[in-house]
């Protein structure tokens, strides 16, 4: 299941319309890997989940359903990397993001950062930045990864967000260094 949706994800990213954001310059950037989802994709993933009976597979179609958007941009370049970085920065001091959590791991370092929604454990917003890492490697053509940037929006549940972000098939040293298994 987890594979038919990131297929899935990639395959409609091109054709579909998304708000627009601080962090869209990365989307065209070669040195750059991105995924960008809409609403209709996430319905329609959501539609396709609602037929099975599995636990997780149901868990993760009621955290999708209050989903707006997902933005995933990656990148092994340095000087992206520093930018990143950069925009991140500027990003935060221009929206109501506050700091949920940090985990530093060695040089990996893993920040999250929620703009708060319709209660304490709501948000509108989840932005996740890494960078540092280091002999990360994704797909199997080597590719190696140095930073990693994820905004979720929407109406986001904090109690069911893992659901979400087990079924996003991360590499397994980017779980590790965020704390999951």
């Amino acid at each position: 299941m987890k594979k038919l949706v990131v297929i899935l994800l990639v395959a409609i990213v091109p054709s579909l319309g998304f708000s627009q954001s601080i962090f869209d310059k990365y989307e065209d950037m070669d040195n750059v890997g991105s995924v960008i989802v809409n609403k209709g994709m996430i319905d329609l993933v959501s539609k396709i989940g609602e037929l099975d009976n599995d636990k997780e597979t149901r868990e993760f179609v009621e955290v999708a359903k209050g989903l707006q958007g997902v933005k995933v941009f990656m990148t092994e370049d340095e000087s992206v990397s520093m930018d990143m970085s950069k925009t991140v920065k500027q990003y935060l001091k221009s929206s109501k993001l506050e700091e949920l959590m940090r985990v530093k791991d060695k040089d990996v370092n893993v920040k999250f950062y929620v703009k708060n929604g319709k209660n304490e454990n709501h948000v509108t917003e989840l932005l996740m930045f890494v960078s540092g890492m280091e002999n990360v490697e994704i797909g199997h053509n080597g590719r190696k990864l140095e930073t990693v940037l994820v905004s979720l929006t929407g109406d986001i549940d904090l109690n069911k967000i893992g659901s979400l972000t087990n079924k996003m098939d991360l590499p397994k040293d980017l779980n590790k260094a965020g704390g999951s298994k």
